[in-house]
């Protein structure tokens, strides 16, 4: 989307519109992506941005069924997927990282937020969303913990990213990955200690629970 261009006559009625769906990802996760776009021309928009919204308000209209479903599989095994899209907005190339949290197959948590810094490479993009939902998963098992529901352990992290999942497992560190070393720590301290397991999901299979991201 472009930062700039022929303003918008009515910039309230925009910015009522953005609330309401942004109120609408509380059962609509497959739109958090697009709403975290839209939203950030609140106080600069353009005709494009709310072309942009009137996109998103045919995908909703066309997909009336498409949301949340809680079955109960007698499962509570705890998994999360989590993707990047690598440097994709120009007007900033800040990558977003997007995931998702399931018990027994049910989403439970889902994000869609722009990374704070530019990254350098696909791999490290996928590995900051990694260390995301590696937390995210950390804080669902303790709620699961308190709650004193039983659960089954480790917890699987998918990633479409095999690079990421080497810098996972391998313990040597490097110049290149330097600026991200304390997510590397993290997310292999949890895989040292047997609290999470990763695994390769190929992201061009429908096999991820939500399809979080929404392109504009």
């Amino acid at each position: 989307m472009v930062k700039h261009g022929e303003p918008y006559s009515d910039p309230k009625r925009y910015r009522r519109l953005v609330g309401k769906l942004i109120y609408l990802t509380i059962t609509r996760p497959d739109i958090s992506f697009a709403m975290g776009v839209v939203s950030q021309f609140m106080q600069a928009l353009c005709v494009d941005h709310w072309a942009a919204i009137l996109r998103i308000l045919r995908y909703i209209k066309k997909t009336p069924k498409q949301g949340l479903l809680y079955e109960n599989k007698g499962d509570t095994h705890i998994s999360g997927n989590c993707d990047a899209n690598w440097a994709r907005p120009p007007i900033d190339r800040r990558s977003t990282t997007g995931f998702c949290i399931s018990i027994g197959g049910n989403v439970v948590s889902w994000k869609s937020k722009k990374q704070n810094t530019v990254v350098r490479s696909s791999a490290k993009a996928e590995y900051r969303a990694m260390a995301s939902v590696t937390c995210k998963l950390i804080w669902v098992k303790q709620l699961i913990q308190e709650l004193e529901f039983a659960y089954v352990q480790p917890m699987k992290l998918y990633c479409d990213n095999q690079a990421a999942l080497h810098i996972a497992s391998n313990p040597i560190f490097h110049e290149r990955i330097k600026h991200i070393e304390i997510d590397c720590h993290f997310v292999r301290e949890k895989l040292l200690a047997k609290e999470i397991s990763t695994e390769f999901v190929n992201s061009s299979l429908d096999v991820y629970p939500i399809k979080w991201r929404l392109e504009i």
